[in-house]
């Protein structure tokens, strides 16, 4: 089994404590992200688990505690996100020369192989054109040189529960511009071909063969073989979108928790659902947001009947 950690929030940056605490108990209660009376209990162990693969833009709070993860041998790599947008498209990450520093000492301390750059997503706005993102592209490029051996892009998507917010910052969809797509890939490949690194894409259903960049997998079974030395046989994971390569994996986190306040995120679309489970949120608790007095009786009781979903 793999976890994801995750798609939905940022575990490492803003619940690492709550993390570690599951870890040492063995197991998370997870909820249906759509259906709130639908718990899940699953295991944590290094027994169960192949892999946990982290989501984030500032690994620095669990950066404390992976040498305990490493202890109990638990297998683990990070994606990690740096772009380094304005304000008025990231409103509270870490600055890029912060985020830099982390990247930089979380590689030198676990190697590597194991921290994937993402350039995730680009994003055409009034804020961020066509020749800023060549110009962040190759800041950030240059800083992570030989500090790891991958990057991954994607483009923005529109979702309907954030159109108002990249209305707000003058949205285009750069989809509707081929020619520059093609163009700004192509000079990203062979920025990142003379920084030494693997470029990629995550999801995108638009071939970039000509200009050497590959559909990836985020959560990618090959790479997870070639760092733990597993055996792994995982299919495609269907829940994710058709244009997806990552493989099954059970993620942990949880909508409407992330704090870093991106304008165009899909999985934070309701600023006050974040601020009102900042005041629920207990890192003791075995779910992410909630505790075990506030489920029901009927969940309780098939909770502690049912034994952990893998």
């Amino acid at each position: 089994m793999i976890i994801s950690a995750s798609r939905r929030t940022d575990i490492p940056a803003f619940y690492s404590k709550w993390f570690i605490n599951r870890i040492r108990e063995g197991y998370v209660l997870n909820k249906n992200p759509f259906n709130a009376n639908q718990i899940k209990k699953i295991p944590l162990t290094p027994y169960q688990v192949d892999a946990i693969i982290f989501w984030t833009r500032n690994p620095k709070p669990l950066m404390k505690y992976l040498d305990e993860l490493d202890e109990k041998k638990i297998n683990y790599y990070f994606q990690y996100t740096i772009t380094g947008y304005p304000r008025e498209l990231e409103t509270h990450t870490p600055s890029p020369y912060k985020a830099i520093e982390t990247f930089i000492e979380l590689s030198d301390k676990i190697g590597k192989e194991k921290v994937i750059w993402r350039y995730d997503p680009i994003i055409f706005t009034k804020y961020t054109k066509f020749d800023e993102h060549i110009r962040l592209f190759e800041k950030i490029s240059k800083s992570l040189e030989n500090k790891t051996d991958k990057v991954v892009i994607s483009f923005a998507d529109s979702y309907k529960k954030i159109t108002k917010k990249l209305d707000a910052i003058e949205y285009q969809d750069i989809l509707e511009e081929k020619s520059k797509l093609y163009e700004l890939a192509k000079i990203m490949s062979d920025i990142a071909k003379s920084r030494n690194m693997i470029i990629e894409t995550c999801s995108e259903e638009i071939d970039l063969d000509y200009c050497n960049i590959k559909h990836g997998k985020c959560i990618d079974d090959n790479l997870i073989d070639s760092l733990f030395n597993t055996n792994l046989n995982i299919k495609k994971d269907k829940n994710q979108r058709k244009e997806c390569g990552c493989v099954q994996s059970v993620d942990i986190g949880a909508y409407n928790t992330c704090s870093h306040g991106c304008t165009y995120c899909y999985a934070t679309f309701s600023e006050n659902t974040v601020a009102k489970n900042k005041t629920i949120y207990n890192p003791n608790s075995p779910m992410l947001i909630g505790n075990l007095e506030d489920l029901d009786d009927k969940i309780l009781k098939k909770l502690n009947s049912e034994q952990t979903l893998f």
